[in-house]
């Protein structure tokens, strides 16, 4: 079941509260969240700047209140993206926050990915990697791009979603961001 616009707007609003207030030194001031995102939930929290990607974490459990997770993802996208430094006070205004829950992992047979409906995850040996759902679709990726680009982001070759030992699950999610809302 989908979250309604109030409680997207308020997960939203509490994501940027997180990073604001880290910028200023400050504790965030939050509102008492509405009992639905005391649920559990895995999220991930995406930060874009004028379009690029500024920074993405998530957290794929749901075995916390899916209100802590976008919190602790929000500053961990902001801040603990090894791939960015990490945001200054004055690129707050500038960053576009989207947030994807995601639905339980699944296990998934590579034909039966649907890009723009499936994430994944593969897992081989010590090596994991996922993709959120709309990654293919903005990067204009097949089924066989979309299998490829998880097994490079797990740091294996391209074709290890064929390897019998390689597991692979899929999940969905349902994405939202401020833009929804402007």
């Amino acid at each position: 079941m989908r979250h309604t616009d109030e409680e997207r707007k308020t997960l939203l609003s509490a994501a940027r509260e997180v990073i604001t207030a880290a910028t200023e030194g400050r504790t965030p001031r939050l509102p008492e969240p509405p009992p639905r995102l005391l649920e559990p939930g895995g999220a991930f929290v995406t930060l874009h700047k004028r379009g690029a990607l500024r920074g993405c974490i998530g957290h794929i459990l749901a075995d916390r209140p899916l209100w802590e997770v976008v919190q602790e993802m929000a500053y961990e996208s902001a801040f603990r993206d090894p791939r960015f430094p990490p945001v200054t006070g004055p690129e707050v205004p500038l960053l576009d926050i989207e947030i994807s829950i995601l639905s339980s992992l699944f296990p998934i047979a590579p034909e039966e990915v649907e890009v723009g409906t499936h994430g994944l995850l593969i897992r081989k040996g010590w090596h994991s990697g996922l993709l959120l759902p709309q990654v293919p679709v903005e990067q204009g990726w097949d089924r066989e791009t979309f299998l490829a680009h998880t097994c490079l982001k797990a740091g294996l070759p391209p074709d290890a979603w064929k390897s019998p030992d390689a597991q692979l699950f899929g999940f969905t999610a349902e994405v939202f961001g401020e833009r929804d809302y402007e």
